[in-house]
């Protein structure tokens, strides 16, 4: 998992604001939909493979992949979160 000292470093490549983990509830809810193939990445691209957590911006727009404990924070690789919600 990632630390709080690197995560504190960390921030969104776009627009500089600070990033955060991500709650179980919507990671779960987008590797749902990962799953099912219904997920696509900024870049246009079907996102193929599930994560392992995330991190939002802080405006909550967008998810920064982290896979085998690597934050992915390339802008084309962000999932936008706008009208994803965890299911309950």
């Amino acid at each position: 998992m990632i630390s709080k000292d690197f995560l504190d470093i960390l921030a969104c490549p776009e627009d500089k604001t600070p990033v955060e983990l991500a709650d179980q509830a919507l990671v779960d809810e987008l590797n749902r939909r990962i799953e099912a193939g219904e997920l696509k990445n900024r870049g246009g691209e079907t996102v193929e493979t599930k994560m392992d957590a995330g991190l939002v911006r802080e405006d909550g727009a967008y998810l920064y992949r982290i896979e085998d404990d690597i934050p992915i924070m390339l802008i084309d690789e962000a999932i936008a979160l706008e009208g994803i919600a965890p299911s309950s």
